[in-house]
């Protein structure tokens, strides 16, 4: 649904399915015209085939003033608007005026622009109030993301200790973390399948799955991670540093694909343009070395972690890299729904979850952090950095989640 720049895909509350417009397609089979032709009394509504020159409709676009709905989209729309200024087609130029939408009923669920957001560029009124849409992607997603760069993090510093050397060490290298990748991977795919709205059609990704959609590829990157953390595992168990030693580069790769192809994933959802920012993918990859990090430090006060320093330094890179891209992310300008986005997330309904995010997700633990490789401490300070990054990790993602749907789309 976020994939639709024109929000015209919706949630079937009967069958839990998406559905469109079809165009009424048994009708079109018929030789008849579409209902909205059939039944629209002024005639505004006109159909036709636009590869022939000589139909009423290509007449009409080559001939009269058209417009189409987000061009920018590079969509290649096929429905057109005769003598409508682009302000009226772009739902983020027009809002209800003072006289509350004389003639018609204003329902308190219309999407309107971020909370806040005064601007200039709003020219046209609303003529037609509709209720707002659910968000597609809440909680689940947001959590998905954490527990995604927890399982891939993890394994990217178990890599990191096996290149210093200690693919040898049976506890916290060779066992300890691919139980822990597993675990947080198995979470992933709980929420991924508990998010869709038809859970029981999960197996539908791997038998009838579009092999060009990033749901798709990246189920069958976490399979693939699946399958090298169970042999690091088993390398593990036996007590095999060779095998861990040899399963530590497919591994971090198959780590870093983990973590990073969400950013793929959602630059797919062509209606949010929060999520086509090329800094998602890097930002991924931070947030699951923070992750990773965070991991280690709260397993060194149980178990004794070789070089629990790199852990720390993992940690505290990863925050300070996060927080340099947000800080570009909020500083840059980006189209206007990227900006409106932004502002929803830094001073709109989620600036509360962004707040948290930052303080507590990024510039406490990385103060931890520094405290922690300054000074000879306990392993509690370290693990604190870490309990707080994951924490705040949460608040920021589900502030950019919720954000990049709350600019309307019609």
């Amino acid at each position: 649904m976020n994939a639709c720049p024109y929000d015209a895909i919706y949630i079937n509350p009967e069958t839990n399915t998406a559905h469109k417009c079809n165009f009424c397609n048994h009708r079109i089979d018929q030789g008849l015209e579409p209902s909205c032709v059939i039944v629209c009394p002024t005639q505004a509504i006109k159909v036709g085939d636009l590869d022939d020159p000589a139909s009423e409709v290509s007449r009409i676009v080559a001939r009269d003033d058209v417009a189409v709905r987000a061009p920018e989209q590079n969509t290649k729309p096929k429905v057109f608007y005769r003598g409508a200024d682009q302000a009226s087609l772009d739902p983020t130029r027009t809002t209800i005026a003072a006289d509350g939408l004389i003639w018609s009923e204003t329902t308190a669920a219309h999407p309107r622009l971020p909370d806040g957001y005064d601007d200039a560029a709003v020219v046209a009124r609303t003529a037609y109030a509709t209720g707002a849409h659910p968000l597609t992607w809440a909680a689940k997603v947001s959590g998905y993301l954490v527990t995604k760069a927890i399982a891939a993090g993890t394994m990217l510093v178990a890599a990191l200790l096996v290149l210093l050397g200690h693919a040898d060490v049976q506890a916290t290298v060779g066992v300890v973390p691919p139980l822990i990748a597993g675990t947080f991977l198995a979470v992933t795919g709980v929420l991924l399948v508990a998010d869709l709205k038809q859970p029981a059609r999960f197996h539908y990704l791997l038998t009838r799955g579009n092999p060009t959609s990033w749901l798709v590829k990246g189920a069958w990157i976490l399979m693939a991670y699946a399958v090298a953390t169970g042999i690091w595992w088993i390398g593990g168990l036996a007590g095999s540093g060779s095998l861990v030693e040899i399963m530590a580069a497919p591994t971090a790769v198959l780590a870093a694909a983990t973590a990073g192809y969400t950013a793929y994933l959602f630059a797919q959802c062509e209606g949010r343009d929060l999520w086509q920012s090329p800094l998602l993918l890097p930002m991924l990859l931070a947030q699951a070395a923070a992750a990773g990090g965070a991991v280690y430090t709260l397993v060194d006060v149980v178990a004794d972690v070789p070089e629990s320093e790199a852990a720390v330094w993992v940690l505290l890179g990863g925050v300070l890299a996060s927080l340099a891209l947000v800080l570009v992310e909020v500083t840059a300008h980006g189209t206007r729904q990227v900006e409106l986005a932004v502002h929803d997330m830094v001073a709109g309904a989620q600036k509360g979850r962004f707040r948290i995010g930052i303080v507590v997700g990024m510039l406490v633990p990385a103060a931890l952090a520094v405290v922690a490789l300054a000074a000879d401490t306990s392993t509690l300070v370290p693990a604190l950095a870490g309990l707080c990054a994951l924490v705040g990790m949460w608040f920021y993602e589900d502030a950019y989640v919720r954000a990049g749907q709350s600019v309307p789309l019609s």
